[in-house]
């Protein structure tokens, strides 16, 4: 209805999943990628929770659509499906011709059809969605798939969709057998405000529309409060807020037009600031995890290297420091075979032969505030990584995944920003910006995902 009144050739804010609308901000990409390379390398169950309407759905069809080719997948959209019904429904995925005598032989067929596609040179993953919702008995034949394997590898890889509830089950001691197959949990967080006004604007671009921004910051504010950061709320809050102002034959969404959305919707509490915090700390592990796999799919490494370079007391030391990609800089030295050429500059010789300390966090915090006392304001460093203060064992696995760059110089503080407590990783110590930039382009190549940066040490103060 009010599509031409906004210049769009289609529905923004459906809240059926559409793929074309996926947002890749508030750290949804890096999920994606992080599930790509646990589903494809990874031999263990994979998990992801969140709130209803956060955009679990959207994520299982953004991985189905976006798993290589070589992967065949079975989707499970209906979580009541009993235990026969299971074996039934993955034997016609693969494309098998069901046994007469079943299901004592069923199984044994189902794992034969997957031996032949392993032999193949392909690879079969299952996603689950609704998990929570699924029986128990359903649930163990869930596990029980999971132990298909042939001599060395797994023939199944499991995708777990679920809400909170299946953390919740999952705690239960009949389900500790599968909960200890799970080697991957991911956690989709709520919307920030910040992240709200880019998601209406982005879906608002997706849908065709080339103007300026047309919710007020006061209405953003108003739908992040009554949204509680979920995407399926959000939609419909800015589906009635568009026809409300269509309406009144306004183009810009103020206060006025979300007020009467929320009172229309009538959502009942999701429960505040605590789901906030919950899925905020799942989704940084999530983040952490999407850097890491990232480069080591890139890489065609395992996830356990650490990203190249070294440092001395100013940066990068000059007798280790990857090759250089710039012109006039270019290095002799052989890349390494089966990466990347933009990762090739960057690999680190004899890192194996390396012996690394890698210090505990508190040592660490210790260590920078003592750093933090005696250096000049106008010296710079390079943020790496911060994550909040709950989310200390997502520091300690960045740190471990750091462990090629020179330990002195990784430092690790914690702060309090809009009293919101964290934590930073940051690199080096510089006496000026072009010392600072020098080493940069290396550490920016390692740790694109996650856009680190310069900063003073005034800022950091």
């Amino acid at each position: 209805m009010y599509l031409e009144h906004f210049g769009l050739r289609e529905a923004p804010f459906r809240i059926t999943p559409h793929t074309d609308f996926f947002f890749p901000g508030a750290e949804r990409k890096a999920t994606l990628e992080a599930l790509i390379y646990a589903t494809t390398h990874d031999e263990g169950i994979v998990k992801v929770s969140g709130e209803v309407g956060s955009g679990k759905t959207m994520l299982c069809r953004m991985l189905l659509e976006t798993l290589p080719e070589t992967v065949t997948t079975v989707y499970f959209a209906n979580p009541l499906l009993s235990h026969d019904e299971i074996l039934d429904t993955l034997a016609e995925e693969l494309g098998m011709a069901l046994p007469e005598k079943r299901p004592r032989r069923l199984l044994r067929t189902i794992q034969d059809r997957l031996i032949d596609l392993y032999a193949e040179g392909r690879q079969v993953v299952v996603m689950v969605d609704e998990a929570h919702a699924m029986p128990r008995e359903t649930l163990e034949e869930i596990r029980l798939l999971s132990n298909l394997e042939s001599k060395r590898h797994k023939l199944l890889h499991i995708v777990l969709f679920g809400q909170p509830e299946l953390d919740e089950r999952l705690l239960e001691p009949a389900m500790r057998p599968l909960k200890e197959r799970i080697t991957h949990n991911f956690a989709l967080s709520p919307l920030y405000r910040d992240d709200i006004g880019e998601y209406l604007m982005f879906r608002l671009r997706r849908a065709g529309y080339h103007g300026p921004d047309i919710f007020t910051p006061d209405a953003i504010s108003l739908i992040s409060r009554a949204s509680e950061g979920l995407t399926r709320r959000i939609n419909i809050l800015a589906d009635k807020a568009l026809l409300s102002a269509f309406s009144e034959n306004k183009h810009m969404i103020h206060a006025r037009q979300i007020k009467a959305a929320i009172e229309d919707a009538q959502f009942n509490p999701m429960g505040g600031p605590v789901l906030f915090e919950k899925w905020l700390a799942g989704a940084f592990i999530a983040f952490l995890v999407a850097i890491v796999f990232s480069l080591a799919y890139f890489r065609n490494e395992s996830p356990s290297s650490a990203p190249p370079g070294n440092a001395s007391s100013s940066g990068i030391s000059a007798s280790r420091r990857p090759p250089s990609p710039l012109p006039g800089g270019a290095s002799d030295a052989a890349p390494s075979a089966g990466m990347p050429l933009e990762f090739r500059r960057h690999a680190p010789e004899n890192r194996k032969s390396e012996a690394i300390s890698t210090p505990a966090l508190e040592e660490r915090i210790a260590a920078t505030d003592k750093w933090l006392m005696s250096t000049p304001d106008s010296h710079f460093f390079i943020q790496l990584f911060s994550a909040g203060a709950n989310n200390r064992r997502a520091v300690e696995l960045f740190l471990e995944q750091a462990r090629a760059l020179d330990q002195p110089h990784i430092r690790v503080y914690r702060s309090k920003l809009s009293g919101h407590e964290r934590y930073g990783v940051i690199y080096g110590d510089y006496p000026s910006l072009e010392a600072a930039k020098a080493d940069f382009g290396s550490l920016e190549s390692a740790y694109s995902l996650y856009q680190p940066y310069i900063r003073s040490v005034a800022k950091l103060r």
